[in-house]
């Protein structure tokens, strides 16, 4: 099908043959990037349009955003993420026609006047955010791609990267940077060695992820604490990748799993974190809300989740061991008298079973299960020294079955009593915070950045 379909695969199939039918031992093939027809129109790509050309004697040069592939050299070479089939040679089952990736000054189509076009051209992220929806009128073999398209997802973020990376590399004059380099700095920080003085590529506060980044977000959070005062709760939202969005929208491809979709997994969370977010600064689940921060993390199976500090109102800060009891529970409901909020607590809010019962669990450090479960019994929730809550978990006898092991009150996670947990049907973990040495540490994990 290659053979047939494929004008990359035609292109090196003829420079095989010149190899074969010469005695050439130094071909280059060379596929040139720039080019007069648009690699957006319907038709097909043809051998024509590649323009590649086979010779014996190129030069060493570098020839900006041209693929130049060696028979034998032994040398490494940087191919240009610019170039219009750098995909489609990386991934010749994704792109069976060598179609055109991404590349310089492709126009931006106007929507009949009603909406004025700010940039000319289309920007790399533009590029890539639009071929990676799923149309109705357009071919499968993307979104089917399962792992290899995740691998293609990594690769067209790390050259979205690049690209900005580029970008502030060439316009250091315009952020200012001659601030934060030269030889008179240097002196004055005291570098006296020759390899620590240089020129310095800045990069600014809004490159997602840079040092400059970290440090503003950091500041803005102490800023807030410093206004509204301690946060009084911290809570983790889990994205549930059966929730019915997701899978509706995954049954219109037969055979896609959510592991497949990060796309999708990734739209329906921010959805379900933008309504919570609303339910906690207008809703009555904790009192008043003055301020919120939060950050979102993925973790290493592709699910996101957050964490929230909320600072609440000082005639809502739940301070003692009574309030807390009002908004806090770590105990299985009657499963007689509450079978809704039993269902629930014990489909999203039990830890494990770990320990001696399931010794291979992911939290299992050590024959230690690194979240401290299970837990132990108390009658009372109480406030240790280092200003933790320790939560009410009463031996009553509520227990829960999970793969064949009967788990109590000391595997519960602390979560909301209200209707936050059926509401939204996934894991909600909240923890009282209302104590000052806790602060470093919780501003410490909301800020450390992505996982």
């Amino acid at each position: 099908m290659l053979d047939k379909n494929n004008v990359l695969v035609k292109t090196f199939r003829m420079a095989r043959d010149r190899f074969k039918d010469s005695d050439m031992h130094n071909v280059r093939l060379r596929l040139i990037g720039s080019r007069s027809s648009d690699g957006r129109e319907q038709n097909m790509p043809t051998c024509s349009e590649v323009a590649a050309i086979i010779v014996g004697d190129l030069s060493d040069e570098n020839i900006h955003r041209d693929i130049i592939v060696e028979k034998r050299s032994g040398l490494l070479q940087r191919i240009n993420e610019l170039h219009p089939k750098f995909m489609a040679m990386q991934y010749p089952l994704l792109f069976p026609y060598g179609e055109d990736g991404f590349r310089n000054e492709i126009l931006k189509k106007g929507l009949g006047g009603a909406v004025p076009l700010t940039e000319e051209y289309v920007t790399m992220q533009e590029y890539y955010a639009y071929q990676l929806q799923q149309r109705e009128n357009e071919g499968e073999t993307l979104i089917l791609g399962r792992r290899l398209r995740q691998q293609f997802l990594v690769d067209a973020y790390t050259c979205v990267e690049e690209y900005r990376l580029i970008w502030v590399r060439n316009h250091q004059l315009q952020l200012r940077s001659e601030v934060y380099f030269g030889i008179k700095d240097a002196v004055f920080r005291g570098d006296t060695t020759p390899s620590s003085i240089g020129k310095r590529v800045v990069l600014p506060s809004s490159f997602i992820g840079s040092y400059r980044y970290m440090i503003q977000n950091y500041q803005d959070a102490m800023s807030i604490c410093r206004w509204a005062g301690y946060p009084n709760l911290f809570i983790t939202f889990t994205c549930n990748p059966k929730w019915p969005e997701i899978e509706s929208f995954l049954s219109l491809i037969p055979a896609q799993r959510p592991e497949d979709r990060p796309d999708i997994i990734a739209r329906v969370f921010k959805i379900k974190l933008d309504q919570l977010l609303r339910d906690l600064k207008h809703g009555k689940h904790f009192g008043k809300v003055i301020a919120v921060n939060y950050i979102v993390e993925w973790q290493k199976r592709g699910l996101p989740h957050t964490h929230i500090l909320l600072y609440l109102y000082p005639n809502d800060k739940h301070p003692t061991p009574v309030d807390i009891d009002k908004i806090i529970s770590a105990e299985i409901p009657d499963k007689i008298t509450n079978p809704g909020d039993y269902e629930v607590i014990s489909q999203y809010m039990i830890h494990g079973p770990c320990g001696f019962a399931n010794p291979k669990s992911p939290c299992m450090v050590d024959n230690k299960c690194r979240k401290h479960f299970p837990k132990k019994f108390y009658i009372d929730t109480m406030i240790d020294e280092d200003g933790y809550a320790i939560y009410r978990r009463r031996d009553n006898g509520m227990t829960v079955e999970k793969k064949g092991v009967m788990l109590d009150n000391r595997f519960v996670v602390p979560y909301n009593i209200n209707q936050l947990l059926v509401k939204y049907q996934a894991h909600i973990n909240v923890e009282w915070c209302n104590h000052s040495k806790s602060i470093k540490y919780l501003f410490k994990y909301v800020n450390k950045g992505s996982d």
